[in-house]
C-alpha cells in the first residue's frame, strides 16, 4: 500500500506534510502524529522513505526510536503534499529556496499554513527562513508560521516533556498550527514577533558554538556561563535592532533554546564548536558532523547584518576568527575583550526598550525554572 491509499484510509485524521526527514523532521512529525494527525514525510532518499513506512523507525537520525503507525513516508514531494492541511518544512537553510521551487506549484492552489522548522539565515542574501518563503512560495506572510524553543530532537522523539512557540503575523495562524503541533509531551505556546522568534532560532546557534569552543578547550563553567549571560546580551541587541520584542528572546525563543543548546552534548552546533576547541579544522568539523550545523553557516551573515544595524557582537566575531583560523581557540574569551579599559555596564543596547533589568531578572527567573522545572515564559502565551 502506498502512503497515499494508507493515508486516506485514515482520512478522519487531519493529514500534514512534513518536507524532511532529518532528526528534527522526523521527530516533528511523531509530535503531529502523537497529537492525532495523519502524517507523511518527504524524504530525498527512496531507502529512508522505505524504512519510515516498512520499519517505522528512522535508524540515521533517530536510532531507536519507534515511529507511530499514523506516519509514512515517501521519496515523491507530490505524494507528501497532496491533501496536506498544514505543510512543514525541516530542510537545510542552504538548500531551501532550490527545495521550494518545486513546492511552489504543489500548493498553489490550497491556502495551507506553512511552517517553517529551520533555524538559520540565508548565506547569500541574509534573509530568514520565512522571508525565503515568501519570496519563494509567493504567499501572503500571515500563511506562515515558525516554530522554535528548546527542540533537542533525540529528547522529544523519547518523549521528555518540553516547550516550544509558534509564531506567525498572523494570530490565527499561530493558534491553527499550536492546536495540531501538540500533544502529551509536547506544548506549544505561541507568538507574533516573527522576527525575534527567528533571530532567536539562529543567534543561540552562534553562542552554542562558542560555548562548545571554550568545552573542547577545557574551560570551566565560569567561563561558559559568563558566554551564555552576554550571548543574551547579544542576541538581544541584535533582534531589537530588526524590530524584536525584547521579551521574545526571554521565552522559549531565546533563553529557553540558549540554554538548552549550549548545554547539551546533542546539540550539533555544541559538537562543531566542541571539535573547533579540540583543534579540528573547519573543514575538518564539516566533515565529521552527520548533520548540518546551522550555526556554522549563519556566522558571516549574521555579521555582516550587525554591521549594516551598528550592533556590537563581539562573541560571534570571536567565533569567526576561529572558524577562519585566525584566532587560537584558546585565545577566546569574548566577553572579556573591549576597545578600552572604561568599565561597561551590563544593560543591553536597548536597555531603554525593556533590556538591562528586565532582562537579568528574567534570566534569573528563567534559571530557576530551569532547575526546578517551571512554567513558560510571560512573554509566550499558552
Amino acid at each position: 500500500m502506498t502512503p497515499r491509499q494508507e493515508s486516506r484510509r485514515g482520512d478522519a485524521q487531519p493529514r500534514v506534510a512534513v518536507v524532511g526527514a532529518g532528526s528534527w523532521g522526523t521527530t516533528f512529525g511523531k509530535i503531529l502524529a502523537d497529537g492525532g494527525a495523519h502524517v507523511t514525510m518527504w524524504a530525498r532518499r527512496p531507502e529512508l522513505a522505505h524504512e519510515i513506512n516498512e520499519a517505522k523507525r528512522n535508524s540515521e537520525y533517530l536510532p531507536g526510536i519507534n515511529l507511530p503507525r499514523s506516519m509514512s513516508a515517501t521519496h515523491h514531494l507530490s505524494e507528501a503534499l497532496d491533501g496536506a492541511e498544514q505543510v512543514y518544512l525541516s530542510i537545510p537553510s542552504q538548500a531551501v529556496r532550490q527545495n521550494l521551487k518545486a513546492v511552489r506549484p504543489l500548493i498553489a492552489q490550497t491556502d495551507a499554513p506553512i511552517v517553517s522548522l529551520m533555524k538559520g539565515v540565508e548565506r547569500r542574501t541574509g534573509l530568514r527562513m520565512s522571508q525565503v518563503i515568501e519570496q519563494e512560495l509567493h504567499c501572503d506572510p500571515d500563511r506562515i508560521a515558525v516554530a522554535s524553543g528548546p527542540n533537542l530532537a533525540l529528547e522529544i522523539a523519547r518523549e521528555q516533556p518540553t516547550a516550544a512557540v509558534i509564531s506567525s503575523t498572523s494570530q490565527e495562524t499561530a493558534d491553527a498550527v499550536a492546536r495540531r503541533a501538540r500533544n502529551g509531551y509536547f506544548r506549544t505556546f505561541v507568538n507574533t514577533d516573527v522576527i525575534g522568534t527567528e533571530f532567536g532560532g539562529v543567534l543561540k546557534n552562534l553562542i552554542a558554538v562558542a560555548i562548545g569552543i571554550v568545552d573542547g578547550v577545557g574551560y570551566g563553567e565560569n567561563t561558559k556561563a559568563s558566554i551564555i549571560t552576554r550571548g543574551l546580551v547579544e542576541m538581544t541587541d541584535f533582534a531589537v535592532a530588526f524590530g524584536a520584542q525584547p521579551e521574545t528572546l526571554q521565552g522559549l525563543a531565546g533563553l529557553g533554546d540558549l540554554i538548552a543548546t549550549c548545554q547539551s552534548p546533542l546539540s550539533r552546533n555544541n559538537t562543531a564548536g566542541r571539535l573547533l576547541g579540540q583543534g579540528y579544522r573547519f573543514d575538518d568539523v564539516v566533515k565529521q558532523m552527520n548533520q548540518t550545523a546551522e550555526g556554522l553557516a549563519s556566522v558571516a551573515p549574521i555579521l555582516q547584518l550587525a554591521r549594516e544595524v551598528g550592533v556590537a557582537m563581539p562573541i560571534v566575531e570571536q567565533v569567526k576568527m576561529v572558524l577562519d583560523g585566525t584566532m587560537n581557540p584558546r585565545d577566546i574569551a569574548p566577553h572579556l575583550t573591549t576597545d578600552d579599559d572604561t568599565p561597561m555596564g551590563e544593560r543591553t543596547q536597548n536597555g531603554q526598550n525593556g533590556g538591562g533589568g528586565a532582562l537579568w531578572r528574567s534570566l534569573q527567573r528563567a534559571l530557576d525554572q530551569f532547575r526546578h522545572g517551571g512554567r513558560g515564559a510571560a512573554g509566550d502565551r499558552p
